[in-house]
């Protein structure tokens, strides 16, 4: 079963590292002539995207970025179909502004022992940092690290609560 699901990770791996290469633009031709008229480029003449909250996009509620939770299945690691494009939207992010730091904690309920859950937390943690790193963030920009059940975010005993406390969040620099 392992030697499958990891020939489908693979394969999966290496069909997103394919791409399609992009139609070239023809290049354009500045007239020199005497007396023609200058022209800013083209880029220079398009408007500029409006940006709200002083044009953060982390603090922004409408954004995705502002989703920094990710919720995990009992006992599990993986990150839920759910969540990836939240998990995708934040590598994004990290890719385009490699001054960007991120630290992600791992969580765990509070079922099992102090030391499993240490260690489920950082499994966790670390799979967040993994896919952020397949989209192109880099190492230095990503901690991981592990809380596992000292920090929960609800203390009701119950299976809604435990779900709330199976997560990795993911803080930028200044909000650690």
């Amino acid at each position: 079963m392992r030697k499958i699901l990891l020939a489908a990770t693979m394969t999966i791996v290496l069909a997103g590292c394919q791409s399609t290469p992009e139609a070239e633009k023809p290049a354009g031709v500045e007239d020199r002539t005497p007396g023609a008229a200058t022209k800013p480029p083209a880029a220079a003449t398009r408007p500029v995207a409006p940006t709200t909250l002083g044009g953060n996009p982390l603090k922004d509620p409408s954004s995705i970025l502002s989703k920094r939770t990710i919720y995990f299945d009992f006992d599990r690691d993986d990150i839920k179909a759910e969540f990836v494009p939240v998990v995708e939207a934040h590598g994004k992010y990290l890719r385009e502004n490699r001054g960007a730091k991120m630290l992600v904690q791992g969580n765990a309920d509070e079922r099992g022992s102090r030391e499993y859950n240490l260690a489920l937390g950082q499994r966790r943690s670390e799979a967040i940092k993994k896919r952020l790193m397949v989209l192109g963030a880099t190492e230095p920009q990503i901690e991981s690290v592990s809380l596992g059940e000292e920090k929960p975010a609800c203390v009701e005993h119950d299976e809604g609560c435990w779900y709330k406390n199976r997560r990795g969040d993911m803080l930028y620099g200044g909000e650690f």
